[in-house]
């Protein structure tokens, strides 16, 4: 029987590439970005694309794949992909959801942890013979009991949210609309009315043209001089330069983030900042999620092959 032939972006681990290999032909997308790499006769045999990475999947690269019916993402979040531009052709689009929500949201409470009590500089006090030479390590802030926003209550917000239960700490929320929530948690239908209410905001919405900028830079002068913000969505859903001036002026007290514009390309001001903690995109980066992203992404272009109905259809 022969197998489907798809198109592959990035490299894979091998838990996933083998198996990806033994259930289709797998070409690869050209590294220099030229689709015209391929012949016209590869890109007329490739029926679904596996794509991965956070470069831009747009009209140009799609329209290169005339008899393409699938995009299979692997990850959650679909912002780099032109959905739009493909359902007007008839291609569906897939991603990964709910299985890396655990591992984003405890990356996103340990950068919390290790922002509001500084743990990588008292590491290095230590490590530096600081603690011997000048005595005890500067105090820091309390997380217990403290107000903490969570902008976008779906699946990674939800979760990062019941973590933070358990600190004792007063749950706020913003969303389009009132969730079901437990009645404690505190709703607040505007940005600037949550980073006002609260001590710490947690960045959660989803990325894509919808939520660019929208923690703007009015919404980081909420959050005021005594806050922090914690970023594990998309770098594109925050003012950048408005933050950086935040964080270089005081006006904002710290931030923590997995993600910026930019990729990884990122903007040197952050580099010289003390009061931030740096993290490569790297919430779901662990074997265990990463297989079952692989697993699904799978399973959804076989579903899409085998004519059943796709198990993560994004449109």
């Amino acid at each position: 029987m022969t197998k489907p032939h798809i198109l592959a972006f990035e490299t894979y681990d091998a838990w996933d590439a083998e198996p990806m290999e033994q259930l289709f032909t797998v070409h690869r997308f050209p590294v220099s970005g030229d689709c015209n790499e391929l012949s016209a006769d590869t890109r007329e045999s490739i029926k679904a694309i596996a794509f991965k990475g956070h470069t831009t999947l747009g009209p140009e690269i799609i329209n290169a794949f005339p008899n393409v019916g699938l995009i299979a993402n692997y990850g959650v979040g679909y912002d780099t992909i032109d959905v739009t531009h493909a359902s007007s052709l008839g291609i569906k689009v897939t991603n990964t959801p709910d299985v890396l929500t655990n591992d984003v949201a405890d990356l996103a409470v340990g950068m919390l942890l290790a922002l509001n009590r500084d743990i990588i500089g008292a590491d290095h006090w230590v490590r530096t013979g600081q603690w011997a030479g000048h005595g005890a390590y500067p105090l820091q802030r309390t997380l217990t009991g403290v107000s903490v926003g969570v902008a976008g209550l779906g699946r990674i917000g939800r979760a990062v949210a019941n973590r933070l239960q358990g600190f004792d700490t007063d749950i706020h929320y913003y969303s389009q609309t009132e969730k079901d929530a437990p009645s404690s948690w505190k709703y607040h239908s505007s940005l600037i009315d949550l980073a006002t209410a609260v001590d710490i905001l947690m960045v959660t919405v989803s990325g894509g043209p919808e939520t660019a900028g929208i923690i703007s830079k009015e919404v980081i002068h909420a959050v005021g001089p005594d806050g922090l913000i914690v970023n594990c969505s998309r770098g594109s859903t925050v003012d950048e330069p408005a933050l950086l001036d935040a964080l270089e002026a005081g006006s904002l007290r710290g931030l923590a983030t997995d993600v910026f514009n930019n990729e990884p390309e990122i903007d040197q001001r952050f580099l010289n900042l003390n009061n931030v903690l740096l993290q490569p995109h790297q919430s779901s980066a662990t074997i265990e999620t990463r297989k079952r992203m692989g697993q699904l992404q799978r399973d959804n272009l076989l579903a899409y092959f085998s004519e059943k109905p796709l198990l993560t259809a994004v449109n």
